[in-house]
């Protein structure tokens, strides 16, 4: 399924570019302002049982928990518990970070008193949350994994950086990426994979687009706003508190294209 999430529709592609370029840079400076708050493990405590399944947000590559900021207060405002999970910065294998994850996840279902929880992840925390759910049984436990800016079909962006195991894993025709477009048979999940035409991260930007066909998928395409801010805009933040809080965008529309504002 496809949705559109425009953020400006009156400038030409070239002026919308620049624009989107510029508050890349705007989120990054703020981002490297806040990135030393979130470098440890936030601490988690024992809460009464949830009304509702728990949300745990995961960061992308080099990057840390206070990305989601913004989003974890807006997610939180309702009453919904929500966590930040911090791994490892020195991950070799996104398949051991995936594993750590559902010791993580169990933990958070034990604690809150629910059988399921949401991920939603930015960046290649969105295909660690996708392993789990797809090659560790995680869809037991996943209600909906929500994914930002994510290389599902993998990204050819800064081959330089080739000499990384962990870049290496998330270029087209991996082996983790063969393994995640392997059948998925009864996969219970709901994904839902938000992606933008500018972000740069993504090449091509497709890539950020869950294509397979076992699993329950809507594409939600953002327009005017690069990799940075996918965690950040207020626009993609309301799409996925609806998303989470609802019966999903495709359902509330009742089409495959809509337009949220």
């Amino acid at each position: 399924m496809g949705l559109s999430i425009p953020m400006s529709m009156s400038m030409p592609l070239s002026g919308a570019a620049l624009r989107a370029g510029a508050l890349e840079v705007v989120v990054l400076g703020g981002h490297l302002l806040l990135y030393p708050t979130g470098v440890c493990q936030e601490k988690v405590t024992t809460r009464p049982p949830a009304t509702r399944p728990p949300v745990l947000l995961l960061h992308g590559f080099t990057d840390n928990r206070s990305v989601f900021v913004l989003l974890r207060r807006a997610l939180g405002a309702g009453g919904r518990h929500v966590e930040a999970y911090n791994y490892s910065p020195f991950t070799l294998d996104l398949r051991v970070t995936a594993r750590h994850l559902a010791r993580r996840v169990e933990e958070l279902c034990e604690r809150t008193g629910q059988e399921r929880v949401d991920l939603v992840g930015h960046s290649l925390g969105g295909l660690v949350g996708r392993y789990y759910v797809q090659r560790l049984g995680g869809d037991t436990r996943v209600r909906t994994l929500v994914t930002l800016g994510t290389p599902h079909s993998g990204t050819r962006v800064a081959p330089f950086m080739d000499a990384h195991p962990l870049i290496r894993q998330i270029r087209p025709d991996s082996e983790v990426l063969t393994e995640l477009a392997a059948p998925a048979p009864g996969c219970a999940t709901r994904c839902v994979a938000f992606w933008s035409e500018f972000d740069t991260i993504m090449t091509p930007v497709a890539t950020a687009r869950i294509e397979h066909p076992d699993l329950c998928v809507e594409n939600v395409q953002v327009t005017g706003i690069g990799h940075l801010a996918l965690a950040v805009h207020p626009a993609v933040i309301a799409a996925v508190r609806r998303t989470l809080e609802g019966p999903g965008l495709a359902a509330v529309t009742g089409s495959d294209t809509a337009s949220v504002a």
